[in-house]
């Protein structure tokens, strides 16, 4: 009787709700394409609240973690030590010990759990690597780049990824185009996003509207910049509606600025709490334009094929200006609003998907983990 081999153990990292939207498309191919790898789930609790973690688990169909380690919020440096001691205390302990950790992206908790595995003799894979935005005042910077140094298998998702890789020596081997996970699960949650009717909810009709969104401590954290991208939020807003999700940071650094009022008086912004990831998809997927800082929504909205006014003066993510939908605006007022009349005059650039941008990615990351750890 030809004896099982036993599954080998993959600790899969979540810590914030960018994680969410990536981990469930890999776990789920790693269910479908990789019958020999044990997927176990930890959560550091970095994004904690219910709006930030218990909904977009429901919604994207993730297991309940197998592990929680509750750090919570906290400063960079202080929540990156809590994720490295806890998840290496239960490294320490864990039976079987896992034969590799899966980070995705560029949060603390992705750092973090890196640092720990690789002290203690655990490959790390990360999804997303190779990502770069050149600016080292980004924290998310920082942790790619410190990521990506210690992995031993970089799944890409755009092909700059790889030159950055090569170029920063990393071995050509260890180096894997695998496309675009948070595509993934756009396209599979899209049609339940729609039905939804989230701009009917909020009394707006598809593409009749704008989708805002903020966090970067570039734009929220000095009251002189927050003031000049409110501004031309309201600018926005004279010339269509403006939904306006409000990220607790943002909210904090609007009422610190005596911001909060006004924006809340203007009939033509519509302020909401953070959505679930199908609230947020079912408004985003139907707007006229967004604006953002976010990296993750510069990619949404290139495979949406909507115009994307990106409030920063890198991206980490080239691809979505080079072939997509998004325009790098930083800080150039007269240029935001010249971008806006094309859009609401239909000359905004028409942009296109990116290759491997095709809803597969996350079984083509299965299949490489697997491989991975059949070698391992």
């Amino acid at each position: 009787m030809t004896p099982v081999t036993p599954a080998k153990t993959l600790a899969c990292i979540v810590g914030a709700r960018p994680n969410f939207v990536k981990i469930a498309p890999v776990l789920a191919g790693l269910r479908e394409m990789a019958p020999g790898v044990r997927p176990v789930l930890v959560h550091t609790g970095q994004h904690y609240d219910a709006a930030m973690s218990d909904r977009f688990f429901e919604q994207l169909g993730i297991p309940e973690p197998d592990v929680h380690l509750e750090v919570g919020s906290g400063p960079h440096g202080q929540q990156t030590a809590r994720v490295l001691e806890r998840y290496e205390s239960w490294l320490l302990a864990a039976d079987p010990k896992p034969a590799a950790t899966l980070v995705v992206g560029d949060v603390n908790s992705t750092v973090a759990c890196a640092l720990a595995s690789v002290k203690l003799g655990v490959p790390v894979i990360h999804v997303e690597a190779g990502l770069r935005s050149f600016d080292r005042t980004m924290p998310e910077e920082i942790n790619r780049v410190l990521t990506d140094a210690i992995s031993d298998l970089l799944l890409v998702s755009e092909p700059s990824g790889v030159s950055n890789l090569l170029a920063e020596g990393r071995p050509e081997g260890s180096i894997k185009l695998v496309g675009n996970v948070m595509i993934d699960a756009l396209t599979l949650q899209l049609q339940a996003a729609r039905d939804l009717r989230q701009p009917e909810k909020l009394d707006l009709q598809p593409g009749g509207y704008a989708v805002w969104t903020l966090h970067r401590p570039s734009n929220v954290d000095d009251p002189v910049a927050l003031t000049r991208v409110i501004a031309s939020l309201q600018r926005t807003a004279l010339k269509l509606p403006v939904v306006f999700p409000v990220h607790p940071r943002t909210e904090a650094r609007l009422r610190a600025a005596g911001l909060e009022p006004m924006l809340a008086g203007d009939p033509r912004v519509i302020l909401t709490e953070p959505l679930g990831y199908l609230e947020f998809l079912g408004l985003s997927s139907q707007a006229r334009l967004i604006v953002t800082d976010s990296g993750g929504l510069q990619e949404e909205s290139t495979a949406l094929g909507i115009p994307c006014l990106t409030l920063r003066s890198t991206t980490e993510r080239p691809i979505t200006v080079s072939e997509g939908t998004s325009t790098l605006v930083g800080s150039n007022g007269s240029l935001f609003d010249r971008l806006v009349e094309d859009v609401l005059e239909g000359r905004y650039k028409k942009g296109h998907c990116p290759r491997l941008w095709d809803g597969r990615a996350g079984r083509r990351v299965a299949k490489e983990v697997a491989s991975f750890l059949a070698g391992a």
